[in-house]
């Protein structure tokens, strides 16, 4: 992997005021690091999630990665903002992506037992989003 400038500063998301956010993440603060690799803009800028949330198109894991959409290599535009990159985060806060998934078991939850996913990511956001 080729070596990236300095992470931005954290990028905070305040969902409590977005309308389009589903209810499961409405009044969690949740911290981004978008991070812009020296080929940046020919290369996507990478997003990771600081703090946890309980979402298919996010690992799991302590980097909270995210790749799809306009993050691929195969489809990111040197045109491309990052206030595109961070419409394109709220967008999938509101609308998950589970054939697009990161996390399949999640996607699966998601599609197949949607109360106990709302349910999960909704204790998610209490207990890590505060």
């Amino acid at each position: 992997m080729p070596p990236q400038t300095p992470s931005m500063p954290y990028v905070n998301l305040h969902p409590s005021s977005d309308k389009l956010l589903t209810d499961m993440y409405k009044g969690g603060k949740y911290k981004l690091e978008v991070a812009l690799p020296k080929e940046y803009p020919f290369k996507p800028p990478t997003v990771n999630f600081k703090t946890k949330i309980w979402h298919p198109n996010v690992s799991n894991d302590d980097k909270g990665s995210m790749c799809l959409g306009m993050l691929r290599s195969d489809e990111w535009k040197p045109p491309n903002k990052i206030a595109d990159v961070l419409r394109l985060v709220r967008t999938i806060m509101s609308s998950p992506q589970p054939d697009d998934a990161v996390e399949a078991s999640i996607a699966d939850q998601y599609k197949n037992k949607k109360a106990e996913f709302d349910e999960q990511a909704r204790a998610w956001t209490a207990k890590y989003a505060k």
